[in-house]
Formats: C-alpha cells, structure tokens, sequence
C-alpha cells in the first residue's frame, strides 16, 4: 500500500504494528460492516504510523480512501461521508481540516457515478443538517471545509428548510430558512469573514449586502469576492466595481468585467486604455518588438507606441515604426518640445565619467583586471536579456559593468568566455574574490545568481568578498535603481533600449552603441556610495558588508553567507 513496512520481529510492539497495519488493510477493503468511527480512527492510525513523509502519506491515504468508498460503505458512501464529518473534529486541530479535506474530495468522482445518485439524494438531508451544526458551532470545521460541503453535495435553500422544520415545508418555510441563513451572514460579515459571507450570499440568494459593502471588499483587495458579490447584486453593483477599477487605475481587471458582462457600450474607451497600458508597461520594461505586435492592429495604438519612443528618447525606434508604419505626419503633428525630451533621465556627463571602455577580448581583459585590482571600491551591475516565456531556460548574463570613480568597463563575457574561459575564470576571481575591493551593487543577489546560473562551472562566480547591497541602505524607495536615481538625484534611469538580443554575436553596431547607457548604472553606484558615506558620517552609522557563497540545495543554487 505504499507506507506499511513489511518486517517480521519478535519484538512485541512491531507485531502489534503489523496486527493493526493487516486490519486497516483488510478495513479499507470492505467497509460493509465498519462504523464511521472506526474508519476514522484506523485513518488516523494510517497516518501515524506511515513511514513516508506527511505529504507522501496524505496522498497514498487519499487513494485508499477513494477505493475505500467503492467498498459497500453503508448506508452509501455519500451519508457515510457525512457521518464521518460529523466524528474528524473529535481527532483535533492536527487531523481535523487534512482528513475533512480528503473525505469531501474523495466523493468527487463518485458524484458522476449513476448508481450512487440516490444516497447522495438521501444524504443531502443529512448534509444540510450538519452545515447548520457548524454554522451553530455545534460541530467545529473550518469555513473553507463548510464551502466545500455546500458545493460537494449541492446544498440548496430547500435542503436548509428541510433540515430546520421537517420534511413537510409550508408556504413560508423559505422564506424563515432564508433569514436563518441571513443572521449567520451578517456574523461573518461583522467577524469579516467575508469569504464566507458572500458563498452564502449566493448559494442562498440573501439580499443582505450594499454598495458599502462591496466598496469595502475592494478597498482590503478581496477583489474576487467583491466581483462574485456584484455579479450577484446585478448590472449596477458591477458597473459600481468597474468604476471603482478604473479610479484605481486597474484596468486589467475593469477590461476583464467588461468582457464578461458584455458592458462595452456602458464603458466603451475601457478596451483601448487597457491596451495602451499594456503598451506602455512592455515600452517601460523595453519590450518595443512585442509592444509593437500588440499595437499594430489598431493605428491608435501604434501612434502611442511611437510617442513612447519619442518620449524615451529613442530616435532609432522613432523612425523604424515611423517608417513601417508610414506615421511621418504623426509626427509632426507633436509639440515640438516634447520631442526627445530627456531631462527626466540622468545624463552620462553628469557622472564626471572620463572614459567607458568595451572589453571583448584576453588582453583588454588583463589590463582591466590590473586598473580594478588597484581601486577600493566599485560599482557593478549585470545585463542579460530579458525573459517573459514562462518555464523557459534561463538567459544568460552577457555583459557584466564594472565602474571607478573615474573609469567604466563593460565586459562582453559571453565573447570572453567563448575565447579562453580559464583566464575569464583568473581574471574575475581576482576581483570577485578580493577582500581589499569594496563591491557595490543594487539588488545584488539576483545579479550573483544569475551569474551562477549562467556560468556555474567557474569558480569566480562561486563565491564573494566584500560586497554592500545599496538597495538595504535605500530602504522605502520604489522603482529599483532607476527609482532611487530619479528619487536622490532627480532623474531616472533611460531603460528604453534594454530589451535586445545581447546573447546573439557579434553585437550590431546599433547595440555597441546601446552599451554605453549601461555603464550609467555602475557608476551611479558610486555616486550614491558617496552620497550614503556623508550621510553616515553625519548621522553615525555603518553599512553591512557581507561574504557569500553559492551551493546547491534541492538541485537550486542558493546564496549562503561565506
């Protein structure tokens, strides 16, 4: 069965195990003339004694349970459920919701089973009874076991009144079964348990809930509970939603309830501000190609995507969809000083930078160890190329920048690593492991690890000295490096252009021109090094530096303090 062990022993307790292990065998084989009390004590002494671990043992229990139910469980499986929901709180907490779960999923199969329809009839009655006894509390099971129990055996409000007043249902025996239910409503709605408030809003059709309500269900972002609520309220408190999406700039999920309410006519721009947001967010994360896949159906739309462009500074984008798309007269029909505007983006010669120098091959390489051995501190940052396919390979990190305060470097590694990857190797533990270079990065874990991930069989990317994560020293500040640029400097970074193939060599010319934008951000390091080292001297703190290591656990590369 997957879990009891098969020993023979003298030992007196093993025997016993094996005794108790044989019944609950030969119990899950013929349920005929087991009470529900003893499958469920034998469940629980299952799980005990498993040998496998809790997961292993709650799955392998949960087939037995499922062919266990096939077994001549009497009256049916359906009511024999049932009456064991009624014995799982006595086993505690611990068992309580893990065992209720694997009962109530255990049935599903059997619902579409034609034989069994007439006990899961009979045990409806039964069913409803025990969802008063918890609504009561007369029986403890967690909300998220009452939900199911409503939604495995079809609960309806009939079922509640039959429960409450008999089998024989007078003309107003609804209508009390329905503030039956409306009074357990509103003590969830005032413990907030709202969740649970509103399954039984719309399994019972209680009108019990106002705009207020579902204004508050939005505001404590239990946005899937407040769009059940409004769907059942009708047009108005759904169209109340939407607004309230669109006043919070949630335009995904305003498109989403105008798609499925069929509400075009009443919000008729929602479609296109959606989508020009899409296009906007792809042209910020510097996706253009796939920005412009989405804009070009729609004139509109692409006529924004080239205002992005413009906006961003990105001349040659500017005129490629300018051209593809014959948009020249859209152009000069902007504001002229709006064009190419880039004062919100920090500027190369505002970093007092003399030179940047690009370094694809073994000598440059040499000679750039040698200057970066001889500073005290750095900043460096890694670029790869950007990856929106779910559970693709990872890309690889190709050019990692190293900054002075004086002097830039941009190393092509993947070039580097394809001529001599023995002297990459030399060259970069030299300074990654270098206790006499401070490091500064931003976000640097995920730098290191994809370093690692990238070019694991070196040893320069195993392990660390000396590194400072400026993004702990900058607490609070939104947006990433480019944020903290914009917020302490007053300009941002320009990340228009990040997103091209930097894996595909030799790089175009285009892109060799591109990577001098990147070394921005290495030096910006320092400059905020700078900036944080006159605020400590006047407030009197000190930064942490740390060591690390890369080593695998459970097959994933992990960053540990070294």
């Amino acid at each position: 069965m997957g879990y009891f062990e098969d020993v023979t022993s003298d030992d007196p307790e093993t025997n016993q195990h094996n005794e108790q292990s044989s019944i609950c065998l030969h119990v899950f084989s013929d349920l005929s003339h087991v009470p529900a009390a003893m499958f469920i004590y034998l469940l629980k002494d299952s799980y005990v004694y498993g040998t496998n671990k809790a997961t292993s043992k709650f799955k392998i229990l949960m087939q037995l349970v499922k062919v266990a139910l096939h077994n001549a469980p009497q009256p049916g499986p359906f009511t024999y459920v049932v009456q064991c929901m009624y014995i799982v709180p006595l086993l505690g907490k611990t068992y309580s919701e893990g065992f209720s779960h694997m009962l109530m999923s255990s049935l599903r199969h059997l619902k579409s089973v034609e034989s069994m329809r007439k006990d899961l009839l009979e045990a409806k009655h039964l069913a409803a009874q025990l969802v008063l006894d918890i609504l009561s509390s007369v029986v403890p099971h967690e909300n998220r076991i009452l939900v199911k129990l409503l939604e495995t055996f079809e609960i309806e409000l009939r079922d509640i009144a039959h429960a409450l007043y008999g089998s024989e249902l007078y003309n107003d025996d609804l209508v009390k079964a329905r503030e039956h239910i409306r009074q357990y409503v509103k003590c969830f709605m005032e413990s907030e348990s709202n969740s649970m408030a509103v399954t039984l809003i719309t399994r019972f059709s209680i009108q019990c809930c106002d705009e207020s309500f579902l204004i508050k269900l939005i505001d404590s972002n239990q946005l899937e509970i407040a769009e059940e609520c409004a769907t059942f309220m009708g047009k108005e408190m759904i169209s109340l939603v939407i607004q309230r999406y669109l006043d919070m700039k949630m335009l995904k999920s305003a498109n989403k309830l105008v798609k499925e309410h069929d509400l075009t006519e009443e919000f008729p721009d929602v479609s296109y501000l959606y989508k020009e947001s899409l296009v906007k967010k792809l042209a910020e994360k510097g996706c253009w190609d796939i920005a412009e896949v989405r804009a070009k159906k729609e004139t509109k739309l692409m006529e924004y995507l080239v205002y992005l462009a413009m906006e961003a500074g990105y001349v040659e984008k500017v005129e490629e969809l300018c051209q593809r798309y014959s948009l020249e007269g859209f152009v000069d029909s902007l504001v002229p000083e709006r064009v190419f505007c880039g004062s919100d983006y920090l500027d190369l010669k505002k970093l007092d930078v003399e030179e940047i120098v690009w370094v694809d091959e073994i000598n440059g390489l040499l000679n750039a160890t040698s200057y970066i051995e001889a500073c005290k501190i750095i900043g460096m940052d890694c670029e790869w190329k950007p990856n929106f396919e779910k559970n693709s390979k990872p890309s690889k990190v190709s050019i990692i920048q190293i900054a002075s305060d004086k002097l830039a470097f941009i190393f092509d590694l993947i070039k580097l690593y394809e001529d001599d990857p023995k002297v990459l190797d030399q060259c970069f533990r030299r300074i990654m492991c270098s206790s006499n270079i401070l490091k500064l990065g931003y976000d640097i874990q995920c730098d290191l690890h994809q370093l690692t991930q990238s070019y694991g069989e070196l040893e320069c990317f195993q392990s660390y000295e000396m590194l400072l994560d400026m993004q702990k020293l900058f607490k609070g500040v939104t947006g990433g490096l480019s944020g903290l640029s914009k917020e302490i400097l007053g300009a941002g970074l320009n990340k228009a252009r990040r997103n091209s193939n930097w894996e595909q060599r030799p790089l175009s010319q285009n892109q060799v021109c591109l990577v001098t934008v990147f070394s921005l951000k290495s030096m910006l390091l320092l400059t905020l090094w700078s900036l944080c080292i006159y605020s400590m001297n006047t407030s009197g703190g000190n930064p942490s530096l740390v060591s690390l290591r890369v080593a695998k656990v459970n097959g994933s590369l992990t960053l540990f303090p070294g």
